[in-house]
């Protein structure tokens, strides 16, 4: 079978496994993004209990198997009472165990903005939380945005693995597909470029347009 012929008849199934795949990858950036943040200025926070709770999470969830994870939350957090759909239990342990990596570039970030910045808030009396907000995150925002291009596109590779829980994703229904047609070149070979596509086409733009907006409001342009 061509490849033409190969996207005729099956490219209504592929559609929708990679909505479901774009689905997974906005949801699971959006808690990746959030806990990155919440983990990253807890790590460089001066409170012990706060940087503890933020080094213990980074460390276990960089220091384990994404998959590992992800079987945890489907089917060990129902033995204690918590029942996720596999679809949403998808995108938490995605999100979870990229957030932890992010955390790391939003600390590495924080810490990379001149100390003269800092300093210029403390004479200007202002509190923590609003020399944080107004003058140390907004640059910190312009030294991260270009790794975090680079691990948006980890994650979307990384939700490939949600269909080992069943979510009909592109990945589950591209074996779906090989596994009834037995057309492995087509099959896999589709999936390959639909990612290829996504992250180039896609997320790289996205992220480029994202750094050059914020260096015009930093006045970098």
């Amino acid at each position: 079978m061509s490849i033409l012929e190969f996207l005729q008849k099956f490219h209504p199934v592929l559609l929708q496994g990679t909505l479901v795949t774009c689905a997974q990858f906005l949801l699971a950036a959006l808690i990746a993004v959030l806990v990155a943040h919440v983990a990253g200025l807890g790590k460089v926070s001066r409170n012990p209990l706060v940087r503890g709770a933020s080094v213990t999470y980074i460390e276990v969830f960089r220091g384990t198997s994404l998959l590992v994870q992800l079987y945890w939350i489907f089917f060990v957090l129902p033995l204690f009472g918590i029942t996720l759909p596999n679809f949403t239990a998808g995108y938490i342990s995605v999100g979870l165990n990229i957030g932890a990596y992010g955390a790391e570039i939003v600390r590495g970030a924080i810490e990379s903005v001149p100390r003269g910045q800092w300093e210029a808030g403390t004479a200007l009396s202002m509190p923590q939380g609003v020399r944080m907000r107004r003058i140390i995150l907004p640059q910190a925002l312009a030294i991260m945005l270009p790794p975090w291009g680079n691990l948006l596109i980890e994650l979307l590779k990384a939700t490939a693995l949600v269909s080992l829980i069943s979510v009909a994703d592109l990945m589950f229904q591209t074996r779906q597909i090989n596994a009834s047609t037995y057309l492995s070149a087509q099959a896999f070979g589709t999936a390959l470029i639909i990612y290829y596509v996504l992250a180039r086409f896609l997320i790289t733009p996205t992220m480029r347009w994202a750094e050059r907006l914020v260096a015009r409001r930093l006045g970098r342009a």
